[in-house]
Order: structure tokens, then sequence, then C-alpha cells
């Protein structure tokens, strides 16, 4: 005999999206009829298992006062400290079983109960009906007011409504959701980030009066031929529109064009109206453009668009996925000011609010559906419901809650299917819906590698060689997939240190056409707040299965400070570009508007001078308004005089915002370049002094060696430890690639040479009469690779010159991580520097280094990745001064200096486990090997390999105390 004694769940399992919704219907911010926000603290109670409890709380009168409280929208594993359980990070694989559609046993389920009152304006209870509205839930939950159960739903980032006009009271209304953690949505929601329980996004209840607005869909259309706009907003409730501003007064249903200002991403116009029926008045925000597919080209108001985007999963370090409006505007904010242009809502409809933000301030959106499968793959894709019949509502509702909720904004141009959800005829039952929906927007799915289903050809993580060949038209496939545009829906996975290769991507798609741009992965490190730890990744809440720090993988991070990446980024996408001109004049400027639809009349542009990294003379530079696409030779004016001979010298150029905007202040500059003038000397001293030995000591100049050893000690009075040849780094997370590529990952195969654990040889100790030779010999154990090293000094009395000489033998299969020198110093703290800044770079992460004069602190030159990892390095550095000692180098050289050394940095696993020490380590390098994105996508370039070669280089000391 088999029974039951609890509450039935089998909804919990069920492959169908729910019961008792209403239909999906277009989100609107506002309206004149009556709401109320039942957002704040509830009552909680967690259950192991989806049946542990009965539905008695749910009636009135339950005395829930020994419930625990959390707060609305949240995630209980993020409130409570601990005791409602903890976050589980994996990036595809199911935290468990994969038997579709069961779930464990084991299902956290979390009752919430929340008493409220109507407020005392509130509409009377015949006047008309209520819908209560739920705009986020993960991942099932079943609803009950006052005691009559409503209904149940899954689709965890998509709106449900329901009827409740008839259960409503004036005081003492009971509002009980049951809400299980896994159910059969979740093999839906396999989506690489945090697994979050609970009523994540807002709760409201909406009056709803006789006569109301229901679904309504704004088409506003652009003819960029005639200049005019169309307007038909057709609605299923008989009404009127108007739009002031442009003098329109229709009924719904009737087109009515007049001419307009267009809505682009970069010129977001939006024509304030109002739809008016018998019973609501709701406000409208429109914007005219048109979408297109034309001669192979995704095609806004008839001109090719370049994205510049980023894909952005929802984040906050302290409330995970429940975010506030100042949260999301802040994104789009820090977006608008590091020139990035759209936005792919991976993998989920965001809140709606963020779209409202999008629509004010200007973003190209990629809508993309809550659906994701991709554990599946761990078994060849059999059982995925995206080609499991039964499981086709389910994806059609998810699709339609999305294209309802956002179907009038303009900036949404493309809906997406989902990701990684393989192939499968669901999917291709959601595009042909959408597409008989919404003519108006491109379907996107990066899994059509036909694009059967799809507008768009798109791809992932596409190595650079491969995107070029794609922009050629050599890339085969269909004869329909040829025809497309092809934009890469994920690239530069920004994980850590990087991402490298974003300068060479740009060129690519500048150069190309048919090459419409990409998404950089991904906007933010999902870091969790952690007391001990700084910040939380996979495996710090001792989850079984997870994936480590590959949730932070952002170009902020999580406290939303830009990363060097997202410097970089800026800098790469910026919309002007200053190019030294043809010719022999270094003066003439080539300024190039890369804009797609804007003119340059918005911004100002400024010249600076610098002699030797200081700017000497600044001055306006008269451009013209370029229109989007034009480029013209400007002239600078005459370059100051008086710079000593020797001096380096150059021109800085850039280009501000003209006015205040709604997203930046006037003055905040857009972009910039540096033409160089004149080139630097190389410093250089004659050895005119000569090396005294006495008592164990060599002296030469202002330094003093060990006489056995060759080892420094001193320069002047500034005590060094432990100069010697470096060349390993701590990995980023780059260097050590993916585990489950199969090219070459750098970072386990310089571990596997022994790069980390390097001996030095001394081979002699040469003293003569104008110079100090220690000879080396620099080798892992167990191989037969090293690298001769021979470190010279010499001195003019004043000074110390070291040239170091390094020629490699054996083997060398690999490059190295870096080339140069490491010493420590007892006390240092202000540093200042001639080169490139503000920020680190590397070989091919540099763009946006610019030359000049810099300040810092040591700390403040350190780069806090959430796993700590190489960083802080400063490129092209002609000098650097610290501790008491000036450092020239010949040729330019990185510099970084941290208070641990590199081992110490690449044995920690969080920012808290990096101790200052009492030394302070500099590193004086030659080279470094490149980032690349191999986190998960392509390693550095070739052309940013450092190659074991002969090798020379050197350095001038000078003690400054």
């Amino acid at each position: 005999m088999s029974f039951r004694t609890t509450t039935d769940v089998g909804y919990v399992e069920d492959v169908s999206p729910g019961s008792g919704a209403l239909p999906p219907r277009a989100r609107y911010a506002s309206s004149d009829a009556a709401s109320l926000s039942l957002n704040g603290s509830w009552r909680f109670r967690l259950s192991a298992t989806a049946d542990a409890e009965d539905d008695s709380f749910t009636e009135d009168g339950y005395d829930a006062g020994d419930w625990a409280e959390v707060t609305v929208p949240g995630h209980w594993v993020l409130q409570g400290d601990g005791a409602f359980g903890s976050p589980i990070y994996t990036n595809h694989l199911y935290p468990f079983p994969v038997d579709p559609p069961r779930v464990p046993t084991e299902n956290p389920t979390g009752d919430h109960l929340r008493v409220f009152d109507l407020p005392s304006d509130w509409p009377g209870l015949s006047d008309g009906g209520a819908v209560l509205r739920f705009d986020g839930v993960e991942s099932c939950a079943r609803v009950w007011l006052n005691g009559t159960d409503i209904g149940e739903f899954k689709g965890s980032r998509v709106p449900h409504e329901f009827a409740v006009g008839h259960l409503l009271r004036p005081a003492g209304n009971v509002l009980a959701v049951r809400v299980h953690q896994w159910s059969a949505g979740s093999y839906l929601e396999d989506q690489d980030q945090w697994w979050l329980p609970g009523i994540f996004r807002d709760v409201t209840l909406l009056h709803r009066p006789a006569g109301s607005v229901l679904d309504f869909f704004v088409h506003a259309s652009y003819d960029h031929v005639t200049g005019e706009g169309t307007l038909r907003v057709a609605s299923d409730v008989d009404g009127r529109v108007r739009v002031p501003a442009l003098d329109i007064d229709v009924e719904t249903g009737c087109a009515v064009t007049v001419p307009v200002r267009p809505w682009t991403a970069e010129t977001p116009a939006l024509y304030d109206g109002e739809l008016v029926t018998e019973g609501e008045r709701v406000p409208l925000r429109i914007g005219f453009r048109t979408v297109e597919l034309a001669d192979g080209l995704i095609k806004v108001n008839g001109r090719p668009v370049l994205f510049k985007g980023v894909n952005r999963h929802e984040w906050h370090p302290r409330t995970g996925r429940a975010l506030d409006l100042e949260t999301m505007r802040a994104d789009v904010l820090l977006m608008k000011r590091h020139n990035v242009n759209a936005v792919r809502t991976s993998h989920y409809p965001p809140h709606p609010a963020f779209l409202d933000l999008c629509d004010e301030y200007g973003l190209w959106v990629i809508d993309e559906c809550d659906l994701e499968t991709h554990g599946f793959v761990e078994q060849d894709w059999r059982d995925n419901p995206v080609d499991d019949d039964r499981w086709t509502p389910a994806l059609l509702d998810r699709a339609a809650r999305m294209v309802e909720r956002d179907k009038n904004h303009p900036s949404v141009v493309i809906w997406s299917l989902g990701n990684e959800a393989g192939t499968g005829r669901g999917l291709t039952a959601m595009a042909e819906w959408i597409h008989g929906r919404d003519s108006s927007r491109l379907v996107h799915y990066e899994g059509d590698i036909d694009c059967r289903d799809t507008d768009v050809y798109s791809r992932m993580y596409a190595f650079h060689e491969e995107v070029e060949r794609i922009g050629q038209g050599l890339d085969g496939g269909t004869h329909k997939r040829r025809r497309l545009p092809f934009i890469l829906c994920e690239y530069a996975h920004a994980m850590g240190n990087g991402p490298g290769g974003l300068a060479d991507y740009q060129r690519l798609f500048e150069a190309h056409d048919r090459l419409q741009g990409a998404f950089v992965w991904e906007w933010i490190d999902h870091g969790i707040e952690h007391s001990e730890l700084g910040y939380a990744y996979g495996g710090d809440f001792g989850e079984e299965l997870h994936d480590g720090n590959f949730v932070c993988d952002g170009l902020v991070f999580p406290d939303r400070t830009p990363s060097p990446g997202l410097v970089e980024f800026k800098k790469v996408i910026e919309p002007v570009s200053f190019d030294g001109a043809d010719g022999s004049d270094s003066r003439m400027v080539r300024v190039t508007n890369k804009q797609d639809f804007a003119d340059l009349s918005a911004l100002a542009f400024t010249w600076a001078f610098q002699v030797d990294g200081e700017t000497v003379a600044t001055g306006e530079l008269a451009v013209p308004a370029l229109a989007a696409g034009e480029s013209a030779e400007v002239k600078l004016p005459e370059a100051p005089t008086g710079a000593p001979a020797s001096a380096e010298t150059g021109w800085t150029v850039r280009a501000a915002l003209a006015e205040d905007t709604a997203w930046a202040a006037r003055g905040h500059v857009v972009a910039w370049g540096q033409l160089p003038v004149g080139s630097r000397t190389l410093p250089s001293l004659s050895a005119t002094g000569a090396p005294v030995v006495e008592d164990g000591t060599v002296t030469l100049g202002p330094a003093s060696f060990d006489a056995r050893t060759g080892e420094l000690r001193t320069i002047g009075s500034v005590p060094v430890t432990g100069l010697r040849l470096d060349v390993w780094r701590a990995t980023t997370d780059n260097d050590d690639g993916a585990p489950w590529q199969s090219d070459v990952r750098h970072g386990v195969l310089w571990r596997r040479l022994g790069l980390h654990r390097m001996r030095h040889r001394l081979d002699a100790v040469e003293v003569d009469d104008g110079a100090l030779t220690v000879r080396t010999r620099v080798a892992p154990a167990a191989w037969e690779v090293g690298l001769s090293t021979v470190y010279r000094w010499t001195s003019d009395g004043d000074r110390v010159q070291l040239t170091v000489s390094v020629t490699p033998e054996g083997d060398w299969t690999v490059p190295l991580p870096r080339l140069g020198i490491r010493f420590g110093l007892s006390e240092a703290d202000r540093v200042s520097w001639f080169g490139g800044g503000p920020g680190e770079a590397y070989p091919d992460s540099r763009t946006a280094s610019a030359v000049g004069r810099w300040h810092a602190t040591v700390d403040g030159m350190q780069t806090p990745y959430v796993r700590p990892q190489e960083n802080g390095a400063r490129a092209d550095v002609r000098w650097a001064e610290l501790g008491g000692l000036r450092v020239e180098g010949a040729p330019e050289f990185w510099f970084s200096a941290r208070r641990w050394t590199n081992e110490q940095l690449h044995a920690a696993e969080h920012l808290t486990d990096l101790v200052p020490g009492g030394t302070v380590w500099v590193n004086l390098d030659h080279g470094q090997q490149g980032i690349g994105s191999q986190s998960c996508g392509p390693g550095p370039l070739p052309q940013y390999f450092l190659n074991a070669a002969p090798t020379e280089f050197s350095f001038v000391f000078t003690a400054t105390d």
C-alpha cells in the first residue's frame, strides 16, 4: 500500500508552466489606478522538503508569531546569517540528479506570510477588480489569498498575475506564498549563476477599474527617408492615444504619421504620451525606430549598427538578484560612461525597470528568455526539455511572458530564445511564435548554428582568426547563414585580470561590415559579501558541486567599482578616434566619428602638449561636427618652445561632453588619443667608478654588494634585498584557462615545468676595473631547460647601472610568464612614475594606458581581483621612484610593487589571505606574457607571447634620499 499524509505537491514536478495566472500583457510602470506595494518584511518558515508542512498557514487566524522574518524582495539564503541555508554556485552542472522532471526529496521550501490592509483611499471593493502581480520568484510558487488557492507558477524571471478582486477585504488580508527551491522549472533555469530561492522581485496589488487597460502594443516605426514616424497603439480595450508634443490625439488602433526625432542608443529621443481608456490613464514613453534585416545587416533607421555590448546578469553582493532602482541606474550610468552601447540580458528578462532605464539613457537591448538547459550537455543532450513536446507549453509561456511584458520598449531590438539549451522542436516553436507576434524585431539564439529559426548568426568565444574569416564571408555553413549578419553574443571572458585581445577584436569588427559587434562576458563579478573572505565565490559555502570563482568574471567588481578591463573596453570602443595623419606634419591629426548615428556636435575637443610626461600647454581644438562615419584632418597649434633637446614630447587630444547630459556631466571624457613628437633619449652612464673590495663587500659608486655572492645590499642608504631574475607571475584566471579546453593552457604548463620554483645557481662573481659581473643559471628542478643570466653592474660614481643578459638553454616549448628582475625594499609607500597609467596594463590590454606622470601608493597600485592573481603592472615605464630609489629603464619596462611576493599572491584564494609583510617587492620587467581570455575563450594571440630568446635590458638606479 502507498499513501501520503501531507499536502499534495505534485505541481512541483509538473512540466506545465502552472495554473491560475492571467494571460501575459504589457507592463507599465504606473497609471492613475491605485496600487499597493507588498514589498517589505514577511513572516518566513523554512522546511527541508516540499511536503513537510500542510497548508494551514494560509488560513485566517494562523499564528505565525514564532516564525522568522525575511525581506521581500530577497533570497532567503542571503538572509538569516546562514540559518536559512546557503547559496550554491554551478556554471552548468545541475546541483541535483538529472531525472527530468523529478527533483530531490530534499527540496528547501519557504513559506512566506504577509497580512495587509487596503489603504483608506483604495476604491470600493465593488468598483472593478484587482490583480496580484509577482515579478520574480525562484523557482516555483503556490499562492493563497485569504485561504483561497489562486494558483501556482514556474518561470522565475518572468511576471505572473492573478485576479484577486473577489477575494479582497478592507483589512486583514492574508497573503501566503509557498516557494520551492527545486521544481521542474529548475531544469529550464540552468544559467551560469548562483542558485538563489525566494521572492526576489516586487509583489504588487493593482486595482483594475472597470474599463481599465489590459494589453496594448505600441507600434512606433521610423522612416529614415522621410524623417517621419508612424504611431499605432493596438489595445485590448478601446481608448485614445495622446502625444501632446506631436499633436497626436487618436483612437487606439489608428495609425498616424508625423515628423519625429528617431530613437537610437546614441540619441534616445522619447515622446511622453498617454493611453486613455474609460477606466485608466497609462503614461507612455514612445521611441520611434525601425529594426530590420536588410542587405545582410542589422539596420536601425536605415543604418547598420555596431554593438559594443556587455552581458548583464542581475547582481548585488548583499541582495543577490534582488535589485533596487538605484542599483539598476548605477549599472546603466556606468555603461554609458564607459561607451557601452548594448546589453544582452543574460540569461533572462531583467527587472522591468532596467528596460525603462535603457529606453531613457539609450542602450540597445537583446532581451533574452529565461531558458537554459546547459547541464544536459553532460549526457549528450538526452532528454533535453527543448526537444520534448511535453515541455513546449512551458517554453512558449516563458517566451510569451517576456515578449508581452517588454514589447513596448524601443531599446529592445532583438529577442533571444535563451542560452545554451541545445536544439529542438521547442525552440523552433518559440521562434515561430515570436516572429508571428512581433515582426518588428529580430530573433536570436546562439545554439541555432545553421540559423534555421533565427535572423542573426551568433557565436560565443570564436577566436580572432575565425571571426576574421566570417567577416570575409569564408566561414561556410548554410546559404541562409552566410547571408546573415554576425555577432559574438559572448566574447572576451572578463574573469580576473583581463580580458586581453579586445583591441584586436575591435579592429576586425570595424574592418568588416558583416561583423556587427559583440558582448563581453560579463558585466559584474557575482561575489557575495562575506565577513571573513571579503567576497565569497563557488565552494565557499561548502557546496558539494561548484565551479569556484568562475562566477566572478565581470568588468566591474562586486561593489561596482570598474575593473581595469572596463577601462580598457571603454578606450577600445570609444566613439571618436585620433590618429596621426598621413604625411610628415606631426601637427595633423585625423579625427574619425565612429558613431552609427550622432554627429560630433555634442562634444568639445581639447589638446595638451606634454614634455617628459608633464603638461606644459593646453587649448581648445576646432573639430567640425562630423557626421557618423566621417573623418577629417585637423591641425594642431604650433608646439610650445623651450623643451630640452633630449626631452620626450607629444600631444594628447581629448573629446569630452560639451554640456551636461542625463548620464554624465559636462567635461566627461569619452575619447582620447596620444601623438608622439620627440622621442626619448635612453638612459646610460659612462663607467668611471671602479669596484672596491673590502671586508667581504664590493662597493661600486653608491651601491654595495656581497663579495662572495655578488648580491646587491644597498644603493646609497637604501637597503635592497633579493635582487634576481624573475620569470614567475601569480597565474591569472586566463593563464590557467578552463579545464574543458583542449588547447594549450599556459598556466598549467608553467607549473608543470616548475617556473614557480626556479633555482638560481651562482657560477661566478667577477670584479674588474670597470664592473662587477655576476654569472648565474636560473632553471627549474627536474628539467634541462634554463636561462643563463649575467648581471653586469657599472657606475659613474653617483648612479649604478645594471645590465641583464639572458640566454635560453635547452628546448623552451612554452613562453615565459614574465622576464625581469625582482627585489625587496624595506620601506616604500608613495610611488611616482613616468610611463603608462594610471591603471594596470598588459601586452594585449594596454590601449587605455596613457603615457604621462603618475602618482600612487603601493597599496593603491594593487587591483583587488576577487581571486588574487597577477595584477598592477604599469606599462611603458621610463622611470619610477619609490622607497628612496629612482629607476630608469633602457628600454621602457613594466613596473609593479606589492607588499607580498608573487608566490604568496599565487597561493592566495581570497584577498583576505594576503597579509602585508615588512618588505615591498618590486618587479621591473623587460617583458610580460599577454593575458588573453582563455578562462572561457582564446588565449593571447601569438604576437603577445613572451617567447624565451636571447635578451638584454638595463636599469639605472639613483638614490633619491
